[in-house]
């Protein structure tokens, strides 16, 4: 990935200053960001990690979070992470699979049977396969664990119930070319935008809708543009990545590495129960918000969705097949 001028400077001398590390590794303050904002489950459950890491240290480790993406949207975080001026960052797979292709497995539409097979695969060495991918790749990012990013569907200001209704519907899509061919065989256009211009763009009509999960659909306001049907496709159902920058990670003792894998995947248990709460909550205020939940014939979405699975998922033939028989 390249750097932005812009954040290169700042990220150089946040690198200096985040995390001090002294003969005896001690006070290391970890700097954690997040898209999401506070009280969202993926910071929440970083939040929590963060105070077991300083518990079980006694104050030698602490971390601060950052969230709704005051240090810039994902890309950004990535790129300062990279260099080590940002040590925790939570990230669309949408981001990572250019430069990991192997997680384009799980970026695929329909490639989890719903969200229980999804939790599966993660937990088990499938996951553990691909987050140590995540960390042997030139990401310069250690793979710690997988957050629920749950289950995508399609927001939009006209009705969508198959896949004609969406013929000439600008729909915003994750910075993927992946992405955008999935909704382009959905039937509509894919746009590809970072998530912070989404909000202007739905206002402006320079897109006629998004797709995303409820408590996102909710927090992010796009529910107040004029995009008042929610049509439960499901398309997408894809982990997220708890990353730490390599940068970071090389200067942990064992000891310390140890601890951060153990705290990381005591964060990725916890997250799934703050988030099946948070999509509860967040689907009952988009109804009570007037937005329509539109049951759709998901069998549709997912034969138009074939060819993006034929094109993409050559190279993981075999991999798609243990996911499938993942129970």
């Amino acid at each position: 990935m390249t750097f932005r001028r812009n954040f290169l400077a700042a990220a150089v001398a946040a690198a200096t200053l985040s995390v001090t590390f002294s003969a005896s590794a001690q006070n290391i303050v970890l700097k954690a960001t997040d898209t999401h904002p506070a009280g969202y489950p993926t910071v929440v459950a970083v939040e929590n990690m963060g105070k077991k890491l300083e518990t079980a240290t006694n104050g030698r480790i602490t971390m601060k979070m950052f969230p709704g993406a005051v240090l810039g949207q994902e890309k950004e975080a990535v790129e300062q992470a990279q260099i080590g001026a940002i040590q925790i960052v939570r990230i669309s797979l949408g981001v990572i699979g250019p430069v990991v292709p192997d997680v384009d497995v799980f970026n695929m539409p329909f490639v989890f049977r719903d969200i229980a097979h999804m939790r599966a695969v993660i937990d088990g060495p499938i996951g553990a396969e691909l987050l140590d991918k995540v960390s042997a790749s030139p990401a310069r990012l250690i793979g710690l664990g997988w957050m629920d990013g749950g289950s995508r569907s399609l927001y939009t200001k006209k009705k969508v119930t198959t896949p004609a209704d969406l013929k000439g519907i600008k729909v915003r899509m994750m910075g993927n070319p992946l992405f955008v061919d999935t909704m382009n065989a959905m039937g509509g256009n894919g746009i590809s935008m970072a998530y912070g211009e989404v909000f202007s763009a739905l206002q402006t009509g320079v897109i006629d809708g998004a797709e995303n999960n409820p408590p996102s659909f909710f927090t992010s306001n796009h529910f107040t543009t004029g995009t008042k049907f929610y049509a439960q496709t499901n398309h997408l159902i894809i982990p997220e990545l708890l990353a730490m920058s390599k940068v970071t990670w090389d200067k942990l003792s064992d000891a310390d590495k140890t601890l951060v894998k153990k705290v990381a995947r005591e964060a990725q248990m916890e997250q799934r129960v703050l988030w099946d709460k948070s999509v509860a909550d967040y689907s009952a205020k988009l109804k009570a918000a007037g937005i329509e939940f539109v049951n759709v014939d998901q069998k549709l979405f997912y034969d138009a969705t074939a060819p993006v699975r034929a094109k993409y998922g050559t190279k993981f033939t075999d991999l798609m097949k243990r996911i499938d028989a993942t129970k």
